[in-house]
């Protein structure tokens, strides 16, 4: 029979990191109870039945399942309309969707909260200078800095978003690769409100990413006009293979379907190829499972804390996504924290993970992930880049259990060096 080998130690301090946490999980697991009651409403209140789960080939016309699951995202995100397609690569190209059917050419996109995700850069023409950007379509960029404590600056935003030239403003919920912390759906509102009171036209873009679930409302419920994100994170649950969802203004979610695939086509093509139950299952058991994730990172959170690394958020704080940055000094630490979780892993748990020059980012970048689907976040996995301060982001686990276990194989590691 093979086995984990974990030492004494690390099971000790395992056990001891634990029993701090349960108030943590207590309101992690009402949290999940009170959303898993809200989807389950949203499913009744649609009649899905066995026939939504047939798919469609081609053009994917009169796909029932597809256009009903719309109508879910809608009801759950409380907007008047919602967009959900495997044709959406990742939570990029969903953004990327919203923005250039959002900006039109001598537009301003403005980021809300310092620079966005990296894989967003290069599409908005701050990096690269690739054809198709933003930039080359004349749509110009000015982003909010973050102010020197390491938040976001209302000041300088209702500033900046009073030009009468800024047309959509960008507001990226999760932290990325930066150190800020993720903004809670509170003070998305907040910000929102800010740039409606100066810019009332402007429309506000939420990257929901890594977000959905892990409170009881989601920004579209405070004022957002727009928000994104990928099904392979939060609310595919692990199962969807692929896609995206923008929900809002009907609209605006009009206007993206169009860059989605074709002007006066939009919406109405886009075949399901037999996807849509694990769409729906997915999405039905998405409060469980990012509750699953999120006590994984808070978890990990004191267990780090409890071996002498600094984590973001600490273990008692509140969580606004299910992203967990450990400071760890060194690129041997990354290293080290990498291989572990990938051990960890049900999938290439015998690969060692290493930095490299992955599309989209301007640093090596190094990957821990063993997952069922190719880059889903929700799984349990671990990157950074490779600058300092060396800083690793940890996110998912489908299982507490199994997070738990990488976590603690990834505590062996740094505990060798």
């Amino acid at each position: 029979m093979s086995e984990l080998h974990l030492s004494s130690r690390v099971l000790a301090l395992a056990e001891q990191a634990q029993q701090e946490i349960q108030g943590q999980f207590a309101e992690i697991d009402r949290i999940a109870e009170a959303n898993s009651r809200k989807v389950l409403a949203a499913f009744q209140s649609a009649r899905v039945a066995e026939s939504c789960f047939a798919g469609t080939t081609g053009y994917g016309y009169d796909d029932l399942g597809r256009d009903t699951l719309d109508k879910i995202y809608a009801d759950i995100f409380q907007t008047e309309d919602a967009l959900v397609r495997i044709q959406f690569v990742n939570g990029t190209h969903a953004i990327a969707a919203c923005l250039y059917g959002v900006l039109e050419p001598g537009d301003v996109l403005l980021s809300a909260v310092g620079a966005p995700y990296d894989t967003m850069q290069g599409v908005i023409g701050i990096t690269g200078d690739y054809p198709l950007s933003l930039k080359r379509y004349g749509i110009a960029y000015r982003e909010v800095p973050i102010s020197p404590e390491d938040t976001p600056d209302r000041e300088k935003l209702a500033e900046m978003a009073a030009d009468a030239g800024v047309k959509a403003v960008l507001i990226q919920r999760s932290r990325g690769y930066s150190t800020r912390a993720s903004l809670s759906v509170a003070e998305i509102g907040e910000l929102i409100g800010i740039v409606k009171s100066v810019n009332p036209g402007a429309v506000c873009v939420v990257d929901n990413c890594y977000g959905e679930f892990v409170e009881e409302t989601e920004p579209s419920q405070v004022g957002a006009d727009l928000i994104v994100g990928s099904l392979i994170k939060n609310p595919g649950g692990g199962l969807a293979p692929t896609g995206g969802y923008i929900a809002g203004r009907h609209e605006l979610v009009e206007r993206a379907a169009f860059r989605l695939t074709v002007p006066g086509i939009g919406r109405e093509c886009g075949s399901t190829l037999g996807n849509n139950r694990l769409l729906y299952q997915g999405l039905f058991l998405a409060p469980h499972t990012v509750a699953q994730a999120v006590k994984t990172a808070v978890f990990a959170a004191r267990l780090m804390e409890k071996l002498g690394y600094d984590a973001q958020p600490r273990s008692d704080q509140q969580r606004h996504d299910i992203i967990q940055m450990i400071s760890l000094h060194t690129p041997q630490g990354v290293e080290r924290f990498c291989r572990g979780i990938q051990s960890g892993s049900p999938v290439d748990s015998y690969v060692t993970p290493v930095a490299w020059d992955m599309p989209g980012y301007d640093v090596p970048v190094i990957m821990a992930a063993g997952a069922f689907i190719q880059g889903a976040s929700i799984e349990l996995s671990a990157d950074a880049p490779m600058r300092e301060p060396y800083t690793v982001y940890l996110q998912g686990g489908l299982t507490y259990e199994s997070g738990k276990t990488g976590i603690l194989l990834a505590a062996e590691e740094l505990l060798r060096e």
